[in-house]
């Protein structure tokens, strides 16, 4: 009984070696492989994916043009406002006594104005009686001199009469000096009143601006403050207070991030579709209307990869679509018929007799790989375009592993066929 036990153990166990070195000489005997094949598709279309979120085309953030407390909110998250309308109030006790003084100054610049200009016009009138009393004494001079000439004066008169000649014509020369000094005076006086129109224009806008109005029509979408809260306006690299924001939802875009390596692919015009994480199985068509011009900045110090801002125009968004809703978009960037694919893991580079590294697939010929060489077109999804290959010829399409070492002329053993 012991020995016939003993011989089904040795029997057994030689069975189970005989198996392993069948195995083994199996295995050995090339690289085991899947093998796929070359197919037809009647229509081939390439997408390029993005993630981003869904914005109002055109939106306003309202922010504060003045400085002050938020005495008055007219407005809730939600609301429809129309153009201009008034939304809310800053305290305006500072703005209204800055506008009141710099009222009080362009009066008082303007009565300056005025009294330089009376001034001016009564100078104007002194060189005028100068003129005449110069004139009046130069003509007694002329005949005081030719009464001289005759003997009937004494030269006492006629040195009389060319002293209050030269007198008005001082007097006169003293007149003129003043209207050029009252003219530079009202010169001075224009300027100060320019001035203080200007002065008086700003401390009227300020003032003019502690009542906060709608800059477009839209949907208050975002309201972050409170009435009593203080207001700032932005100063150099510091932000002013963002009162609140707000949509037009008349137009609603996706706003995406695409990939560096498929930006190039994308153009303005091309359809999409958008899909919505909050509303699953309702897709949304719509159309690349603007692509970045340059790459969006890198968040975080470590190295990543280049993302370009895209918007899709939404042809129909509805009304229960909101800013700020994560979505997904498909943007068709190609489209062919009647092209021959294989799958895109089936395409390696391999180094050619020239030197070059060129795309191909390897073909299994018996149990021998030979590398093909072909030319590749779009990528749909998980497969390529390709030509130089016949419809239904084999290729290596996997394992990873297996086609990153394969080499031409190389000894296969195909597992299996997909």
């Amino acid at each position: 009984m012991r020995r016939r036990t003993l011989g089904w153990i040795v029997a057994i166990a030689l069975v189970i070696v005989l198996v392993a070195v069948f195995v083994m000489r199996r295995d050995g005997d090339g690289t085991g492989v899947d093998v796929g094949a070359v197919t037809r598709k009647a229509v081939f279309r390439s997408f390029v994916t993005a993630s981003g979120q869904v914005v109002a085309s055109r939106y306003a953030d309202v922010g504060a043009s003045a400085m002050g407390r938020l005495v008055e909110l007219r407005v809730k998250e939600g609301d429809v406002v129309r153009q201009s309308q008034v939304l809310a109030r800053i305290d305006r006790v500072q703005a209204a006594a800055g506008a009141a003084a710099a009222g009080a100054r362009v009066r008082a610049a303007e009565a300056d104005v005025r009294a330089t200009t009376e001034q001016l016009q009564a100078a104007e009138a002194d060189v005028a009686a100068a003129e005449a009393r110069a004139k009046e004494a130069q003509q007694n001079l002329q005949r005081m001199q030719d009464l001289r000439k005759d003997g009937l004066i004494p030269v006492a008169q006629l040195d009389s009469a060319k002293a209050a000649a030269d007198a008005v014509a001082a007097q006169l020369v003293a007149a003129h000096a003043g209207v050029r000094r009252l003219r530079q005076t009202g010169d001075g006086a224009e300027r100060r009143l320019a001035e203080a129109r200007a002065d008086d224009t700003r401390a009227g806008d300020v003032f003019a601006k502690t009542e906060i109005l709608a800059p477009i029509a839209g949907v208050v979408t975002r309201l972050p403050v409170r009435e009593g809260e203080m207001v700032v306006i932005g100063i150099q690299n510091q932000p002013g207070t963002t009162l609140m924001t707000i949509s037009d939802l008349t137009a609603i875009d996706a706003e995406v991030k695409v990939a560096e390596a498929d930006v190039l692919r994308v153009r303005v015009g091309q359809t999409a579709r958008v899909t919505l994480e909050a509303m699953p199985g309702t897709p949304f068509p719509g159309r690349v209307v603007e692509i970045g011009a340059s790459a969006l900045p890198v968040v975080g110090t470590g190295a990543a990869a280049r993302e370009f801002k895209v918007k899709v125009r939404l042809d129909h968004p509805g009304r229960e679509l909101r800013p700020g809703l994560t979505c997904d978009t498909e943007i068709l960037t190609a489209e062919r018929q009647g092209v021959l694919t294989v799958p895109l893991q089936a395409v390696v580079l391999r180094q050619t007799a020239s030197g070059e590294e060129q795309p191909g697939v390897f073909v299994p010929e018996g149990s021998i790989a030979r590398f093909r060489l072909v030319r590749t077109g779009l990528i749909g999804g998980l497969d390529i375009e390709v030509s130089g290959l016949a419809e239904g010829t084999a290729v290596v399409v996997g394992p990873f592993q297996a086609l990153r070492d394969l080499q031409d002329g190389q000894a296969l053993r195909v597992q299996a066929a997909k």
